[in-house]
This record gives C-alpha cells, structure tokens and sequence, in this order.
C-alpha cells in the first residue's frame, strides 16, 4: 500500500468514532499491539527529543525500505507512534520524504493533544523523516 493509501484508511477508521474519548481508546488500543522494539536498541540514540514522554525510534533499511520499531513508555504516545509507523514503516525513503501529513489534521489528532504531546508528535514525524534522509543519502 501506498502512503497515501493508508492514510485514507486511518482517516476513515477515525471517522467511524463519534467522539474523543472513543478515538482516544483507537489509538491506545493501537499501541497495544505495536510490536516490541528490541531491547538493545533502546539507546539514548534512539530517544526522540521533545517528547515528553520517552519514546525509542529505530530505523533500518532493508532492500529499498524502511522498516521501523518503536516503543514508548506511555500509552497514548505509544499509540501515536504506532500510527506513524504504520503510515511510514516498509516504504521508500523518497515517498516518506515527499509524503505530507495533511491526515493528522483530517482526524483531528493534534487539537486533541497537550501541547507537549503535539510538539511530540512534530518530533516523531522530524525523526522519521530523518532517518529517510539519512538513508536517502546514501543512495
């Protein structure tokens, strides 16, 4: 699937709730079943900066992809990572770098969150499209 792709099914998951606190338990529930980052690569490195809560991202390359895992020690922001890498993990850098997020404000995330968590949530999107850069880059 494309990036576009399975934003439009996120955006339409979203649609399906009738308030915040329904969407809120979506996306708990979403980080419940993100896969375990391995515990060796919960490094200082990995640590996104400016999110309140401690967030590990890890990014490898395989074939032309990126593959990443996360893991946070806070439930809601573990959902949100998870909704990222669900967007963005097993795609090509170029598209992650060229992908706009116009479906965050679609199903209304960031005016549902702290202020903290917002700026969180720019830094994850940073990170990511960091690694894409960085492995870009090395074409």
């Amino acid at each position: 699937m494309t990036i576009k792709e399975i934003q439009k099914e996120i955006v339409d998951e979203f649609s399906m709730f009738d308030d915040w606190m329904q969407r809120y338990e979506y996306i708990i529930d979403l980080g419940k079943n993100l896969p375990l980052i391995q515990e060796e690569l919960k490094t200082e490195d990995n640590i996104i900066k400016g999110c309140q809560s401690k967030v590990w991202l890890h990014g490898e390359q395989k074939d032309d992809k990126i593959i990443f895992t996360a893991e946070s020690d806070a439930i809601l922001t573990k959902g949100i990572i998870a909704i990222l890498i669900r967007v963005f993990s097993n795609q090509k850098a170029i598209d992650i770098l060229n992908a706009d997020m116009d479906f965050i404000d679609e199903i209304g995330l960031k005016e549902h969150l702290s202020p903290t968590r917002a700026n969180g949530l720019v830094s994850m999107i940073k990170n990511i499209k960091m690694y894409a850069l960085a492995f870009d880059a090395k074409k």
